[in-house]
């Protein structure tokens, strides 16, 4: 049967589908937003879900809805706290993940901040903040899992970039230097990895309908922005393909993106 078909039925009067059934998938930043559209995706879809967050309450609290969805998903549902940009706590991250499902699958870098400041205002703290979150946490991340899916000889590991990685506007220096830097950083996991049957996926998303961006742009136009969930069908996509191909670099925009062409 053909990987996007696979068997579908109900459960609870609800529509079922097991397309990922069996891989186990580590969201980080998976409690809101994109990460949480992202979960949802991933768990009715039949995988198992390890729920990321800095905030493990928030994380627990994702677990539980996700869990009360359907009969037998509570089983394939974890939740675990800890900051990307920590050494420790990353390489930990990984350990519970393998720990709790026996292997990693899938890791998708999606954590992300920013702090909106002029150059001249932003701290060099704050400017380590957004680094260490945005990029140095994906490496980390990505440093360990890699070696879990080299025993494996398979893998995936999917970095959520974002328009900033292709052209800037004012206030965001950091937030720019993290997401050009996770672009190249993805490119060049894709590079050393590909050999080990372990594929890297950069997906640069558009404007979204979450707090991250409209808390600090209030007056932007939510018609012009895309919900969480049409990215994360994307991402499905991408990790629907077959083992001979591998999309390296993705590019999903809502239809009237106003921040690239």
């Amino acid at each position: 049967m053909d990987q996007l078909n696979q068997s579908s039925g109900t459960r609870n009067g609800a529509s079922t589908d097991n397309s990922l059934a069996g891989r186990t998938v580590l969201v980080t930043g998976g409690a809101s937003g994109l990460g949480a559209a992202l979960c949802h995706m991933l768990a009715s879809s039949g995988a198992n879900v390890v729920v990321g967050d800095l905030h493990r309450e928030k994380a627990e609290a994702l677990a539980r809805s996700l869990a009360e969805t359907g009969s037998g998903v509570a089983e394939r549902i974890h939740a675990i706290g800890f900051d990307v940009g920590d050494p420790a706590g990353a390489e930990q991250a990984i350990t519970q993940t393998v720990s709790r499902f026996g292997t990693i699958d899938v890791l998708i870098n999606n954590a992300g901040t920013d702090i909106t400041l002029s150059m001249a205002e932003l701290t060099p703290e704050q400017w380590l903040r957004v680094i260490n979150t945005n990029l140095s946490g994906p490496f980390l991340l990505a440093k360990h899992a890699s070696e879990e899916m080299k025993r494996n000889g398979r893998g995936h590991i999917v970095n959520i970039a974002s328009t900033a990685a292709k052209r800037a506007w004012p206030n965001a220096s950091a937030y720019h230097a993290s997401k050009w830097g996770l672009l190249g950083l993805s490119h060049a996991m894709h590079a050393e990895l590909r050999p080990h049957g372990i594929k890297v996926t950069a997906v640069v998303a558009g404007g979204m309908r979450m707090p991250f961006l409209l808390d600090r742009f209030p007056d932007i136009d939510v018609a012009t922005l895309q919900e969480p969930a049409n990215v994360a069908q994307a991402v499905k996509s991408v990790l629907l393909l077959p083992d001979e191909t591998v999309v390296a670099e993705i590019m999903v925009l809502p239809m009237r993106e106003t921040s690239w062409p």
